[in-house]
């Protein structure tokens, strides 16, 4: 065929082209081997050029999103502890703590609460400074949550002695219905170290929620203050316990932003270590505020007894409110009484503990009423202006109005002039409010 044909032939084999526009996409015919070119397909079923085009682009693009998505599984499957964990858009940078980043949040779907983006048993989760336990290892180390492993009962779980990679350990076994207390305690102690609040070893989210702290030899605060079997605490102990457990308080106030408040001092909830030392436990109701924010509005929780009269009324919740609730606590120090007081053994009457002391402490002269309410088990081995010395104390930490309750970090000092040794007492060098002064002075 001579050249002159060409066009022709090339406008044959493409009839939707435009050659006028000097671009796209054409097929130029080859001949066979007999030397003739193949047949022209007709416009009923043949393929143009352009949809053959589309098909290739498809495929190209089919293949790279494939690779992706098998790229993406295996790379989320390889990330393990990396950042901090539970992020959310709306708080990705607002709680850091202040001796390095840290973020976390609760994230939720129409399936319920979820753990670094997954339902909980699903998969781990990603947090700072914690190991990730297998519940093959939990049940080993507990032989199978037996009840001779058993050593305590708490509103969202048991717990269980362990021995876990040659460290004794205390497990919280928590049903699935309290992924909140969970996460609460989660974000906590995982971005929160002090050598008076509990430490976190590790955690587990297969079948149950499981929380592994380091375990405390002796037990609770409400144990060996009405526990049989055990001597009763010496009332140096009870300082030294009171002041330990106001300084892990007090870090959870001051030092971390946003800041932290427990929502359920007692002493059940403050552990004693072998060497009598006191550690702040059980996060789980734990709200954080905001720096500058006064106080919040939230759902009553707690244990009645310890709870402010505007948080039991109105649900107002501030670093206050821990105040109150460790007010009760010295109380409970002073005379080993539960928070709820039985008045009547016969017709069930009770009073709070709060007010029981109140009775005694506006009186002129309360040094002989107050010896009544303190633990006989003391006998005489306490010092009579001491006790008085703390009871004033408490009575400023449970006031009605919790603008008028002490920071933890006056109570902090307060507590540690009242264990020094020396008689002579500086007050006035440690504190700015004339009325504490007064208080930690005796007048």
């Amino acid at each position: 065929m001579s050249l002159e044909f060409l066009p022709q032939l090339l406008q044959d084999y493409n009839p939707n082209s435009n050659f006028g526009s000097g671009s796209g996409l054409v097929f130029i015919p080859g001949r066979d081997q007999g030397q003739n070119f193949p047949p022209l397909a007709s416009s009923s079923s043949g393929i143009s050029s352009g949809v053959i085009a589309g098909i290739s682009v498809a495929g190209v693009a089919g293949a790279l999103f494939l690779a992706a998505c098998i790229y993406v599984g295996f790379y989320r499957r390889k990330k393990v502890v990396e950042g901090s964990f539970l992020h959310e858009a709306a708080d990705d940078n607002a709680i850091k703590h202040r001796h390095g980043p840290g973020s976390n949040s609760e994230k939720t779907s129409e399936s319920g609460p979820l753990i670094g983006g997954v339902s909980p048993g699903l998969t781990g989760i990603t947090v700072d400074k914690s190991v990730e336990f297998s519940l093959e290892e939990l049940s080993k180390a507990t032989n199978d949550f037996s009840i001779a492993n058993k050593i305590g009962q708490g509103g969202f779980g048991a717990v269980y002695y362990a021995e876990l990679r040659g460290e004794k350990a205390a497990i919280k076994k928590m049903d699935m219905q309290a992924t909140k207390e969970f996460l609460a305690e989660l974000k906590v102690l995982t971005h929160v170290h002090h050598l008076n609040l509990v430490r976190l070893i590790g955690y587990c989210v297969e079948g149950s929620l499981f929380l592994v702290y380091e375990f405390i030899e002796n037990g609770n605060l409400n144990q060996h203050l009405r526990g049989s079997g055990r001597d009763p605490l010496p009332w140096s102990s009870r300082v030294q316990i009171a002041l330990d457990s106001a300084r892990g308080l007090e870090y959870i106030h001051e030092h971390t932003v946003p800041v932290y408040i427990h929502r359920d001092i007692k002493s059940a909830n403050i552990l004693i270590d072998k060497n009598f030392r006191a550690k702040v436990a059980d996060f789980g109701l734990t709200k954080l505020t905001e720096v500058g924010s006064s106080s919040l509005h939230t759902r009553l929780v707690g244990t009645f007894g310890y709870m402010p009269p505007e948080y039991a009324q109105y649900g107002d919740v501030s670093s206050k409110t821990d105040v109150y609730a460790f007010g009760v606590v010295l109380y409970e120090l002073i005379s080993a009484k539960e928070a709820i007081v039985k008045t009547n053994e016969v017709v069930t009457e009770s009073k709070g503990l709060v007010s029981l002391f109140e009775g005694v402490l506006s009186q002129p002269d309360p040094r002989e009423n107050l010896q009544k309410l303190v633990d006989p088990r003391l006998d005489d081995n306490y010092s009579i202006d001491s006790v008085l010395k703390l009871a004033h104390l408490a009575k400023a930490c449970t006031q009605e109005n919790p603008q008028l309750r002490p920071s933890m970090r006056s109570i902090v000092v307060a507590l540690m002039t009242l264990s020094s040794s020396t008689d002579d007492w500086d007050v006035g060098s440690f504190y700015k409010n004339q009325d504490l002064v007064n208080l930690m002075s005796g007048r």
